[in-house]
């Protein structure tokens, strides 16, 4: 019987850059029949994206630094070696209290490598937010992901 095996060395991976983070493939759907994904994320200090959803659940694990995750109504301070778990649906968002946060997302499905992978290719990276609105509008039209305050493209 032939296995699908992903080994990521420290320090590789595809990266994508969001506008609010770094994150680096270190284990993609490919090989795990698409049932989940492992990103490493690097954050600065400071808030990530908007409250959003998502049509898949996902755990956070801190490596490093220090966060608040709000879900819904509840906020969760989590420091290394603290993980949380995120419903699908979930309305929910993090912002780095110290200087940089790297934490490790487990993702269901294969959802967030689409989703990150179509952000990636079609936002420039050498433009300010309000300058790609219309560019992320877009992407979220094509995934599950909504984000409070931005209306989906018709």
């Amino acid at each position: 019987m032939a296995h699908l095996i992903q080994h990521t060395a420290a320090g590789e991976g595809k990266e994508f850059v969001a506008p609010d983070a770094v994150l680096t493939v270190k284990i993609d759907a490919g090989h795990t029949d698409g049932n989940y994904e492992i990103f490493e994320v690097d954050a600065p200090r400071g808030p990530a994206t908007p409250p959003h959803r998502t049509g898949w659940a996902k755990a956070y694990y801190v490596l490093n630094g220090r966060m608040i995750v709000q879900i819904d109504d509840d906020g969760y301070d989590l420091g290394p070696g603290e993980s949380i778990a995120i419903p699908p649906a979930a309305l929910h968002t993090f912002t780095v209290l110290s200087p940089s946060a790297k934490f490790l997302v487990v993702s269901l499905t294969d959802g967030m490598g689409r989703f990150h992978t179509d952000l990636d290719a079609t936002v420039p990276h050498d433009r300010a937010m309000e300058e790609n609105l219309a560019k992320v509008r877009e992407v979220l039209a094509r995934h599950d992901v909504t984000v409070e305050g931005m209306e989906r493209v018709p």
